[in-house]
C-alpha cells in the first residue's frame, strides 16, 4: 500500500468521526439550549474533538490535494463534473465547513452567557455540518459511486 493510497484510506475513515463529533457537538448544544440546561463538561469536549478533528482531516485533505492535483487531469478529462467537484467543491466546501466549526468555538469560548455559547455552537456546527454532508462522496452519489464506504 503506498503513502497515497494509506492517506485516502485515513481520510475517508476519518470522515465519520467529524461527522459524528460535529452533528453530535451541534445537536448538544441546540439539546441544552431548548432545555434551558448549562453546559456539561463532556459536552464542552465534544465541540473541542470535533474541532480537532477537523483540523486533522483538513491536513490530510490538503496533503491529499496536493499529492493528486497532477493525477486528477489525467483522470478526469477537463470540465468534467468530476474533475470540478475534485479540484473546486470538495475542497473549498470542506475549508468553509472546517472554518464555521473552528469560528463557532472560537465565538463561543469568549460568550460571557451559557445560552449564547449553546446557540453559537448549534448555529455554526450544524451548518458546517450540513456542508459537510453535502460535499462527502457517498458511494451512492455519482461523486462516489466507484468509491465504496472507506
Amino acid at each position: 500500500m503506498d503513502g497515497t493510497v494509506f492517506l485516502e484510506f485515513l481520510h475517508s475513515l476519518l470522515r465519520y468521526g467529524v461527522l459524528l463529533a460535529v452533528g453530535g457537538a451541534g445537536l448538544l448544544a441546540l439539546r441544552g439550549r431548548l432545555f434551558a440546561r448549562p453546559i456539561l463538561t463532556w459536552e464542552r469536549t465534544v465541540t473541542i474533538v470535533a474541532v480537532m478533528l477537523c483540523h486533522i482531516q483538513l491536513l490530510l485533505g490538503l496533503v491529499l490535494y496536493a499529492l493528486r492535483f497532477k493525477a486528477l487531469h489525467k483522470i478526469y478529462p477537463v470540465g468534467s463534473a468530476h474533475l470540478r467537484f475534485w479540484k473546486f467543491e470538495h475542497i473549498g466546501t470542506m475549508v468553509i465547513a472546517i472554518a464555521l466549526v473552528t469560528i463557532g468555538r472560537a465565538m463561543a469560548k469568549r460568550a460571557k452567557e451559557e445560552d449564547r455559547k449553546q446557540v453559537l455552537v448549534a448555529v455554526f456546527f450544524l451548518i458546517a455540518f450540513a456542508l459537510m454532508w453535502w460535499a462527502t462522496p457517498w458511494p451512492f452519489t455519482a461523486m462516489g459511486i466507484s468509491r465504496g464506504w472507506l
